[in-house]
């Protein structure tokens, strides 16, 4: 399997990144934080409590998540739009702090590569642990205003209130007992701040 792993917080531009990565490189794309904001949004509309662990964990493995390059799914229901709401920004963390999330989520993200042959796979612990033995591993990150201020210019909000908010998800990432935000090692850490999306892909391809 050929697998790129980019890891990095939130607005860092790994789904820009490595979507454009794995059209340079011919190569499938999996954004797998879609994968936890599809099961979160299936508990919000199943009225499942994000914290009651033990049933989160078990809407996991019931649920059918597909991650397709039209849209996400959930049990065939397109969630594409609703994954991306405040309110399931707002209750993700605690959802992909689950340790019986994580694990299904990461048996899914594995079979998903082998089923392709690899891919360029994007997230919080692609590196470090879903896949330590990709043959690139990228830490992506940007300081937290420039992160706020590209959420800011996709979706609009306060740009104060938004650097706020993802302060406090990098602190709840890089806290969570399981699988943490983290740097992975053997990654190359690449800041995104300033720079175009052709001068990070230049960046990366000279890495290859």
């Amino acid at each position: 399997m050929r697998v790129i792993a980019i890891d990095g917080p939130a607005g860092a531009g790994k789904s820009t990144i490595a979507r454009a990565l794995a059209a340079r490189l011919k190569l499938h794309y999996l954004d797998t934080g879609a994968m936890y904001r599809a099961v979160t949004c299936a508990a919000v509309q199943r009225q499942i409590p994000v914290d009651d662990r033990d049933l989160i964990a078990e809407l996991a493995r019931e649920v059918i998540v597909e991650v397709q390059d039209d849209g996400v799914f959930v049990d065939g229901e397109d969630v594409t739009a609703a994954i991306r709401t405040p309110e399931i920004t707002a209750a993700v963390s605690a959802v992909a702090a689950n340790s019986g999330v994580r694990a299904e989520m990461r048996a899914q993200q594995k079979a998903w590569a082998v089923e392709r042959g690899g891919g360029v796979i994007e997230g919080r612990d692609i590196g470090s642990v879903v896949f330590p033995d990709a043959e690139l591993k990228l830490y992506l990150t940007a300081s937290p205003r420039t992160r706020a201020q590209r959420r800011v210019a996709e979706a609009g909000g306060d740009v104060d209130e938004i650097e706020r908010a993802i302060a406090a998800r990098d602190h709840y990432d890089s806290n969570r007992a399981d699988s943490p935000l983290t740097t992975a090692d053997g990654s190359v850490v690449v800041d995104t701040t300033g720079l175009s999306i052709d001068e990070v892909l230049a960046k990366i391809e000279a890495l290859i």
